[in-house]
C-alpha cells in the first residue's frame, strides 16, 4: 500500500469522515429546556464614514425569539431556533442549520454609535449604528 493516490485518497476520506462528525457533535438538536448557548450565527460588519451595518444571518427564528440589546462597545444578538414539535422526534440524516439557544456579540469598531436602523426579514436581521463620535 505504497501507492500515493490510494494513500492521499484514504487520507481525504478520514479528513471528509472526521469534518461531518464535527459538525454533527457541533450542531446537535439541543432540548427546548437547555439555556447554554448551542450555537453562534455568522455576522457580516461593514463600516462606512458615518454608520456601521451588522448582518447576522438567523434561518427559522422567528422575531418573537430574538433580541437585540447593546452593551458597551458590542452589539449582542440573541434567541432560540426551535425544531417544530412535529418534527423532534423523526430521524435525522443530515443537520446543518443549528437548533436551540444561539448569542452573537459583535463588537464595534471604535467609536461612539446609538442605533438608526433595525430590520429583520427573511432570516436576516440588519442593524444599522449611526457613529455620534470617536
Amino acid at each position: 500500500m505504497h501507492d500515493p493516490m490510494y494513500w492521499m485518497w484514504a487520507r481525504a476520506c478520514q479528513m471528509l469522515e472526521r469534518a461531518e462528525r464535527m459538525q454533527r457533535d457541533f450542531y446537535r438538536v439541543e432540548s427546548v429546556t437547555t439555556r447554554h448557548v448551542a450555537w453562534q450565527p455568522p455576522a457580516d460588519v461593514l463600516e462606512t464614514e458615518r454608520n456601521v451595518w451588522i448582518f447576522v444571518a438567523l434561518p427559522g427564528v422567528t422575531p418573537e425569539y430574538l433580541s437585540v440589546a447593546f452593551d458597551g462597545h458590542a452589539v449582542i444578538v440573541s434567541g432560540e431556533r426551535h425544531l417544530p414539535v412535529e418534527l423532534r422526534r423523526a430521524a435525522i440524516h443530515r443537520l446543518e442549520i443549528p437548533h436551540g439557544r444561539f448569542e452573537r456579540r459583535v463588537v464595534l469598531p471604535r467609536g461612539r454609535y446609538e442605533p438608526d436602523y433595525q430590520e429583520f426579514n427573511h432570516g436576516m436581521l440588519v442593524i444599522g449604528l449611526r457613529r455620534t463620535g470617536y
